[in-house]
């Protein structure tokens, strides 16, 4: 017979906590598997939330739902369909009561159109065709002259980290071995109205940081200040912006 003072010691203690999780587990464990088979819970909708240029029917579509599917049911299969969209970086899947499947994606977004033999297509900062059909989607987009993985990099970080230039961006081509020139409309926020239409050129070296390219603004509105155009706007130069005036 075991005595309580022997109960009462540091390891039985551990046992009996130990024996009472595994007790609680068990009994969600029933609890959930009497759950799958309610038809209370079974998935009658399906929201999916983060679709920017994928259409939320071809994520449904993806998951293959069956008619008799639970919300009790493993969602990892579910995550992974929808993973192995070539336009999907990350999914999370969630449970709204009583059948209802949240479906949370995270696009990998276009940054740029690209000339291929079949026309313009959009690519994202990787590098990676993406399946957005330009005729069918509305993509105001710059235009990348080649698949260059150093120009495809600095778009996609100033759509990210600056997207007042982005906006203006129409073209972005390389120079040379170490520069980058960047078309952009001109800007009617600094005052430039005054001088509509053409645009302008931004001369930068391979590697300027894209917090840089906002140097560009008090210079666009000093000139526009004093009723003067630049053709280009040089960003090669230490703490300098260099224009070249029309």
């Amino acid at each position: 017979m075991i005595s309580g003072e022997r109960l009462r010691k540091p390891g039985w203690k551990l046992l009996g906590g130990l024996f009472l999780v595994a007790v609680i587990m068990a009994a969600a464990w029933g609890t959930r598997e009497a759950a799958r088979r309610m038809a209370f819970f079974r998935i009658r909708a399906i929201e999916v939330r983060g679709a920017r240029y994928l259409q939320p029917n071809e994520i449904v579509q993806r998951l293959k739902v069956d008619t008799i599917a639970s919300l009790w049911d493993d969602l990892a299969p579910y995550k992974a369909r929808v993973r192995d969209h070539p336009q999907v970086s990350d999914v999370t899947i969630s449970r709204r009561m009583p059948g209802t499947l949240v479906v949370t994606i995270k696009e990998n977004l276009p940054v740029a159109l690209i000339q291929t033999p079949t026309g313009l297509l959009p690519f994202d900062t990787l590098g990676k065709q993406l399946p957005i059909d330009p005729a069918r989607t509305s993509l105001d987009l710059p235009i990348v002259a080649t698949r260059d993985p150093v120009l495809l990099k600095l778009v996609g970080a100033i759509r990210a980290n600056e997207p007042r230039v982005f906006d203006r961006i129409e073209e972005v081509r390389r120079v040379g071995r170490d520069e980058i020139v960047l078309t952009l409309s001109r800007s009617t926020a600094a005052g430039d109205s005054a001088l509509p239409g053409g645009t302008l050129r931004i001369r930068v070296p391979i590697g300027l940081s894209v917090e840089r390219m906002a140097d560009i603004f008090p210079v666009e509105t000093d000139l526009a200040r004093r009723q003067l155009r630049a053709g280009e706007l040089d960003l090669r130069y230490r703490d300098q912006v260099i224009a070249r005036l029309q």
